[in-house]
């Protein structure tokens, strides 16, 4: 394994990047809606035990454990972890951890949880072994038969969101859309944390193959957003219950679609471990 701390830029990133919040606002509203229309399917059914790794400020964990799973949190930034701690401190169904750790190298035993949910750690693991390494560690923690959901950048969202925001006006924009498109690596050098820090973009194939390789089996990766998250009149739609609701069904539709997976901001691949 290479050196098991995270870029330096990306802690500094999420320090002042206000993560706790992205889900509220914009067309995020629309990946976490999806992102638990998605879950609610793919895991067992409550009570259950459930790691949350990548768990930011807790919206998945509050979510989960207020259905009534034991949920516990891990993730690498200090920061964010406290945060999730002091928010839901006081919830009537708490959660049940909290916990600074990296993704690839986790604290709890082998079989340990139900289900696994990677819900953002791949985003920055550029080198393929790392997040081999992430994978098999979710591997070893899911009990036999339990479920992972595993997130990942969509190697063209930079170049969709560039197309709606007009990105393609600043040069260095285009260098880091370019170079992400070649290889996958997100590399934002410009200093701007509009466009993001360091990331790892992946396809819809490349996700399932490495789920695959990592032991996971019967692996489907599924586009959360659908293309509506680039519309330049979303939160006027988000705010209409009639458009709200067809932004969802479409992006419920063509969740599967080989041709259009890949234009959703984000993919979650669900595999299971098979029993021995």
């Amino acid at each position: 394994m290479s050196d098991p701390t995270p870029h330096p830029e990306v802690l500094a990133y999420y320090d002042a990047y206000p993560e706790e919040t992205r889900l509220t606002k914009g067309e995020f509203q629309l990946e976490f809606e999806r992102s638990k229309e998605i879950l609610t399917r793919a895991l067992p059914k409550a009570p259950g035990r459930i790691l949350d790794v990548g768990g930011a400020a807790g919206a998945y964990s509050a979510w989960l454990a207020d259905r009534g799973y034991e949920v516990h949190l891990i993730d690498v930034s200090p920061r964010l972890v406290e945060e999730a701690r002091q928010r839901h401190r006081a919830a009537t169904k708490p959660i049940a951890s909290f916990t600074v750790a990296d993704a690839r190298r986790l604290p709890q035993p082998d079989s340990f949880a139900d289900a696994v949910l990677v819900m953002g750690p791949l985003y920055h693991l550029q080198e393929r072994r790392d997040r081999m390494a992430a994978l098999r560690e979710a591997h070893r923690v899911a009990a036999e038969g339990g479920v992972a959901a595993v997130a990942a950048i969509s190697r063209y969202a930079p170049s969709l969101d560039g197309l709606a925001h007009r990105h393609a006006l600043d040069p260095r924009f285009v260098a880091i859309r370019d170079r992400g498109l070649a290889d996958g690596r997100h590399v934002n050098d410009t200093g701007d944390a509009t466009y993001f820090t360091t990331a790892y973009l992946h396809t819809p194939e490349g996700l399932r193959s490495e789920m695959t390789e990592a032991g996971f089996a019967d692996v489907e990766v599924l586009g959360v957003e659908g293309p509506g998250w680039i519309l330049p009149d979303f939160e006027e739609r988000w705010a209409n219950d009639a458009l709200r609701a067809d932004l969802l069904h479409v992006a419920r539709t063509l969740e599967r679609e080989p041709s259009l997976v890949g234009a959703s901001a984000h993919l979650l691949g669900i595999g299971r471990k098979a029993a021995r």
